[in-house]
């Protein structure tokens, strides 16, 4: 059908109406096919793809019939069955942004990637500020890359269907529940289960090696290795998009001035850091303070009330958050009256609440130092 479609196109609808028309068909599968008429207006191109399609009929066996769908405008296509574009069944408003095969559908992924390339897709079509997208794309890498992306952005899932030994080749989910059941057996994810897990930093090692379990990586503040997901995880899908609209995608949004600074948070418990013993420091400017006075050190004496408010106005916003998140995890629990029970390491909300429960708490602690 696409072959006999195609030749139809170019036999009769490059000059239909009287008018030049560059119309090809360009993509087609067993049931459908996508024709390009080289016309400037939605409306225009819906009439022509109902006239094609009825002339096209005409030439099949009844009851074959080729029916006028949509229109997508604009169109991004990437390759066979991965493509992204305007959804128009009128030629007064869109009806969506459809997209295939592209990882805004795609669940391999942490949902920073998802996230990210849905507001570029937005950003190039719906707004068509193609400068915009790419500097939204530099501030979401300098972020990822200084240790401001939230937590939950960066998890990864993936189901475990067998057990270790079963595996041909070493899985990053796979290693790594195997290194919960031997820390305990009891929460460990078992067979069937979806194991949630993040990229962590190390001297050196595979992917396999360096998985770690989000809620450990919490508690015991192990920085995340920003490269593993730049180039891992947002380089490909990013360039899938970009490659066809700049002329040196790579260079554009992988290189430059934003990927120049990095900064990774300093492990609580593990490794060195276990022998280091933690020393007071001032709450206004960070310096290492001594003596009865363990709350501002000489400098910031006549800076109490700022300070004080900056303290309580951290906690209070702290404590809005996790209440906004514990009722959110509560009206998907379907009760707002009984504690939160959900453990689904599957959804964001779950690391964000347990993000924003130790933040809370380590704010009440700098909170508790102030003696008046």
């Amino acid at each position: 059908m696409i072959e006999h479609t195609k030749k139809l196109v170019e036999d009769k609808f490059t000059t239909l109406g009287g008018y030049e028309h560059n119309a090809e068909v360009i993509y087609g599968d067993t049931d459908s096919v996508m024709v390009q008429f080289g016309v400037s207006t939605v409306e225009d191109a819906m009439k022509l793809g109902r006239e094609a399609a009825e002339y096209i009929s005409g030439t099949f066996i009844k009851p074959i019939k080729l029916e006028f769908e949509k229109v997508y405008f604009p169109y991004l296509l990437i390759s066979k069955k991965r493509y992204a574009g305007l959804y128009w069944t009128n030629p007064e408003k869109f009806d969506k942004m459809d997209t295939k095969g592209i990882e805004t559908v795609r669940r391999d992924n942490c949902l920073l990637v998802k996230n990210l390339v849905t507001e570029c897709l937005h950003k190039i079509l719906v707004d068509r500020d193609v400068p915009g997208a790419v500097q939204y794309v530099k501030n979401t890498i300098s972020d990822l890359l200084m240790n401001r992306v939230d937590l939950s952005l960066l998890v990864i899932t993936k189901g475990l269907t067998k057990t270790g030994e079963d595996y041909a080749v070493k899985a990053a989910h796979v290693e790594l529940a195997e290194r919960m059941r031997k820390r305990d057996a009891a929460t460990a994810p078992t067979v069937g289960d979806r194991v949630p897990y993040v990229i962590i930093k190390a001297a050196k090692g595979q992917a396999y090696e360096k998985s770690e379990d989000p809620i450990y990586v919490l508690d015991n503040n192990i920085p995340i290795d920003p490269q593993y997901y730049l180039e891992n995880q947002i380089s490909k899908p990013l360039l899938r998009i970009f490659e066809p609209i700049l002329k040196n995608a790579s260079r554009e949004l992988l290189h430059g001035s934003h990927t120049r600074a990095v900064s990774i948070s300093t492990p609580s418990n593990s490794g060195i850091m276990k022998f280091a013993k933690k020393q007071l420091t001032c709450l206004g400017c960070k310096a290492v303070i001594s003596g009865p006075n363990q709350t501002l050190c000489s400098h910031c004496k006549g800076r109490e009330a700022e300070l004080y408010y900056k303290t309580v106005a951290n906690v209070s916003d702290l404590e809005m958050l996790f209440g906004k998140l514990w009722t959110q995890c509560q009206e998907c629990q379907g009760s707002l009256h009984q504690d939160v029970l959900c453990t689904s390491r599957d959804c964001p909300i779950f690391y964000r609440r347990r993000k924003a429960q130790k933040d809370m708490a380590e704010a009440r602690v700098q909170l508790d130092r102030w003696d008046f």
